[in-house]
Order: C-alpha cells, then sequence, then structure tokens
C-alpha cells in the first residue's frame, strides 16, 4: 500500500474510533463527555499522536464529528474543542521523543494544557457572565482534570504497554500488506 493511502487509513480509523467511543460513553454515562469536568475517554486516542502523523488530522476530524452530534455542543464549541484538539497534538507529535523517566511525559500533557486554556476561557467568556480571571482558573482547573485523568492516568501506561507490547509499531509502523 503506498504511504499516502496508509496515511488516510490510519487517520479515518482514528477519527472514527474518537466518534465511536464518544457516542458510546455518552450513551452509557450521559453528560460525563460534556460537563465541567469532562472524563471523554475518547481523549486516550490522543496518545496516537505519538506514533503517527495521521492521528492529528484524525483525532480532529474525530472531534469535530463527535462535538456535531453532542447535544451540549454549540457551535463554538466545535470550532474551539476541535482547535484545542488538533494543536495539542500537534504539539504531542512535536514532543514525542522527549522522555521523562523514558515517558512521553511532556507531549502527554499537551491535552490538558490546550483544552484547559481554550475550553476554559470559551466557558469564562462566553457561558458566563463577562470574564473574572479566578472564576476562569476555576473552569480551566475543572478542564484539566478531567484531561488529566484520562492523558495522565489512563495515556501514559497505555503509552507505555503499546510500547511495550510492540503493538505501536504493528499499528503505526508497519501497516499490514493488502
Amino acid at each position: 500500500m503506498k504511504k499516502s493511502t496508509i496515511y488516510l487509513v490510519q487517520g479515518a480509523v482514528i477519527a472514527a474510533l474518537y466518534v465511536a467511543l464518544t457516542y458510546a460513553q455518552e450513551i452509557l454515562l450521559p453528560g460525563s463527555t460534556s460537563m465541567a469536568v469532562q472524563f471523554r475517554l475518547s481523549e486516550l486516542l490522543t496518545m496516537f499522536a505519538l506514533f503517527t502523523p495521521a492521528a492529528i488530522p484524525g483525532l480532529t476530524v474525530g472531534c469535530v464529528l463527535a462535538n456535531l452530534v453532542c447535544m451540549q455542543a454549540l457551535p463554538l464549541d466545535i470550532i474551539l474543542g476541535s482547535l484545542a484538539t488538533l494543536l495539542a497534538t500537534l504539539c504531542m507529535y512535536k514532543l514525542r521523543n522527549i522522555r521523562i523517566f523514558s515517558l512521553p511525559i511532556l507531549a502527554v500533557l499537551m491535552p490538558v494544557v490546550f483544552n484547559a486554556v481554550i475550553i476554559g476561557l470559551e466557558i469564562e467568556i462566553f457561558f458566563i457572565d463577562g470574564f473574572i480571571f479566578s472564576d476562569f482558573l476555576l473552569q480551566a482547573g475543572l478542564v484539566a482534570l478531567g484531561e488529566l485523568g484520562v492523558c495522565v492516568v489512563l495515556g501514559l501506561p497505555f503509552t507505555k504497554l503499546l510500547e511495550k507490547t510492540g503493538m505501536s509499531r504493528r499499528l503505526f509502523e508497519k501497516p499490514l500488506n493488502i
């Protein structure tokens, strides 16, 4: 298979997985993907940006599609949430080789930082009457809390598991020949 085809397929599969996980979680645990402390399990897939650049458009498109159908999401959230995902995954991919104790800790923190700042600002500016810095810090902190849970608590062990078992190579470096 050509490299561009593999890239396209990987991105599409990642987008589909993101949407499917978000929808399934929203059905099973209503509000858990869109409340103040979001614990969106599909954010675990941002770890794929450590292994392939195809995850960048895949996760961004997946976020757009998931937010389109999410009852809580407004058009602004579709744009800003997807922007946060895009920026986070771009930075993750760039920082993927910087390791602390053999873990990509800095890269894994990117979704936490970008979502906390962008979504925290969105909530504070557009959903609450006026901007108050202390309230922004609260909103950003709540968003960061959910992202920390998914990206750090679950994401780092998930990443280590993918690397240790060789699954990251099989999935992203040496795709199946069809």
